[in-house]
């Protein structure tokens, strides 16, 4: 083979490699081959007591055997963020046509500056890393804490399948100096007693829950011009009356002598949990002076326990307000139960009793309901079918199904006549101020056949004052309600 023959076989082969190379090495724009990520969310949970900055780090994958362009990496927030990233060693708020090869990955740093002495800072600072691939978008989502507040979050990560949740010092007092922020679940130990004085604001994180452990008390003192505020910890606007967005109180099985006065408890799935107490002289809880709405699923939720409750409201819930369950002891006056949920179509009437629960083999297990009694309540709500009351017995005689609703305006189809209602208003509209904004006050004296002069003077004198602190004794009979008529 003689010299030129020699260049045109190799300059062949060299040209092979390098098409051969060049197809390896072809960018794939297939919209499956997505990105992964070392985590999707950080959290920076650096207590900052002065301004102050942390950083993290996240790795960013290409699980996929051909290389990859991403072509746009950036900063949700842009320039005005609290966040700044780093990509491979390059600052910026906006990166284009990144490549990553096949099987490899990259760091994307992300810093965060805070004052938490700022007070036009939200609670909690939020902020994602956006990733647009093949028509993909993708994000790894920032939080910091934008305030000097008290945070709860867990530090005991148990493998009996409870989840991580850390302990709140024993016989602790929260005050209104800064707010508490709950992370996951925080637990009231046993023969330890949580008390928040007058105006405590507490902030749930999402699915976090505020447990009290057997042998454990709540105590919450809130009054008319500071109540203690228990919600979710988004505070924009627009999620000052959303369902969902954490947890839920849960007064546990023996958990004793809980009370909750002067109280708003909003936005959350439950609003609170009161578990099996077994008989008990004294109530699992005693509620009053509070607000209880906006969860996706109840206001109050019983199960066996022993409650009494006194000028509350308790309303707009995806299912049942007051789910009263598997028997117990249930004592209500001047409460108002209503739903008007505008989050979709609601199937569940606004107030459930019943004495049973259904265990896992289907077998009914029937428990006494030594009483649900209800004095001068409303009862009311827009469910279509017109009945807002259910009462499930299980039937069996031996187990006790003692109820009664004394001056109460209810919204039902059951017959009202028997001898379990006395003085009993059936389907006559209450007209609240105005539903749609959570406001069950009674101004209109188109009321008046439904609840205006309409409770028990009795009853109304043990509760001199409603809910807002207006004498019912001033013009009696008083208001059925947690309001008294205010023309």
């Amino acid at each position: 083979m003689n010299r030129t023959n020699k260049i045109s076989v190799i300059s062949f082969l060299i040209y092979i490699i390098t098409v051969s190379s060049c197809k390896k090495d072809k960018f794939t724009t297939d919209s499956g081959a997505k990105l992964e990520f070392s985590t999707n969310s950080i959290l920076y949970d650096t207590v900052f007591t002065t301004v102050g900055s942390a950083t993290k780090t996240f790795i960013v994958y290409n699980r996929n055997s051909q290389p990859i362009k991403i072509s746009s990496i950036r900063l949700g927030g842009g320039t005005a963020s609290n966040f700044r990233i780093n990509v491979d060693g390059s600052k910026g708020v906006l990166f284009s046509d990144v490549e990553i090869m096949g099987r490899d990955s990259l760091f994307v740093f992300a810093e965060v500056t805070v004052d938490p002495n700022k007070a036009s800072n939200p609670l909690i600072i939020r902020d994602s890393v956006i990733f647009e691939t093949n028509g993909n978008v993708q994000d790894v989502d920032f939080e910091a804490w934008g305030q000097d507040a008290y945070f709860h979050t867990p530090d005991v990560f148990p493998l009996n399948g409870f989840p991580p949740y850390s302990v709140i010092t024993c016989n602790a007092i929260w005050q209104n100096d800064k707010p508490h922020v709950i992370y996951g679940y925080a637990v009231v130990d046993s023969a330890c007693t949580l008390t928040m004085n007058p105006g405590t604001r507490v902030y749930m994180h999402p699915n976090s829950v505020l447990y009290v452990y057997r042998g454990g008390s709540l105590k919450i003192k809130g009054n008319i011009s500071m109540p203690v505020t228990i919600q979710g910890d988004r505070l924009e606007p627009q999620y000052s009356e959303e369902a969902g967005q954490w947890g839920y109180i849960h007064l546990s099985p023996e958990s004793k002598d809980n009370e909750i006065d002067g109280a708003v408890v909003k936005n959350g799935i439950v609003g609170i949990l009161a578990d099996t107490v077994g008989n008990s002289a004294s109530p699992t809880l005693k509620i009053s002076n509070t607000i209880v709405k906006n969860m996706s699923v109840a206001a109050i939720y019983g199960r066996g326990t022993f409650i009494k409750g006194w000028n509350c409201v308790f309303a707009n819930c995806g299912q049942y307000v007051a789910a009263l369950t598997i028997g117990g002891k249930y004592n209500f006056y001047h409460c108002t139960f209503a739903n008007y949920w505008s989050n979709g179509t609601r199937q569940f009437p606004v107030l459930l009793v019943n004495n049973y629960y259904e265990d896992v083999n289907k077998n009914i297990i029937s428990r006494d309901l030594d009483s649900a009694y209800f004095y001068n309540c409303i009862v009311y709500g827009d469910l279509s079918s017109g009945d807002e009351l259910k009462l499930d017995s299980s039937l069996n005689i031996s187990f006790a199904y003692n109820f009664k609703f004394h001056n109460c305006l209810l919204k039902t189809t059951l017959n009202t006549a028997a001898i379990e209602y006395e003085s009993v208003i059936a389907n006559a509209d209450p007209y609240f101020h105005n539903t749609g904004n959570n406001d069950y006050r009674i101004k209109n004296p188109l009321a008046e056949p439904a609840v205006i002069f309409k409770g028990d003077p009795a009853i109304g004198s043990l509760y001199p004052d409603d809910l807002s602190g207006k004498s019912r004794l001033a013009n009696p009979p008083p208001t059925i309600g947690a309001y008294e008529y205010e023309p």
